[in-house]
């Protein structure tokens, strides 16, 4: 059971720090053709927008969409991505696939 906001927070974290790996982006594409792949700017923390979308930050997604730190895949990135065999940070946070296109080590686990 979950006692407090900031207990299920960290619960999240836990949860989707775990679930986060790198995947080709060749391997997303039903997803995005579904139109439920997110990209997460570089600046964020992918786990952290995961955990805030587990929250239902209504607030803390408008801003970031305001700013263009996270959005839908572009068909041109798809199409960038899947012709270079890019592969992406993912996690899955129902019904998104949050996505980020970056080098180095897992979002989240520093």
């Amino acid at each position: 059971m979950v006692d407090s906001d900031a207990d299920r927070e960290a619960l999240l974290k836990r949860e989707y720090l775990a679930q986060t790996s790198r995947i080709p982006w060749r391997d997303l594409q039903t997803y995005f053709a579904h139109g439920s792949v997110v990209e997460v700017d570089c600046q964020l923390n992918l786990v952290d927008v995961a955990v805030q979308l587990g929250l239902d930050n209504t607030e803390q997604f408008k801003q970031w969409i305001a700013s263009g730190e996270v959005q839908a895949v572009s068909d041109s990135s798809a199409q960038n991505w899947l012709g270079d065999d890019v592969s992406v940070w993912a996690v899955v946070a129902a019904p998104w696939v949050l996505v980020q296109k970056r080098d180095g080590e897992m979002p989240g686990s520093g």
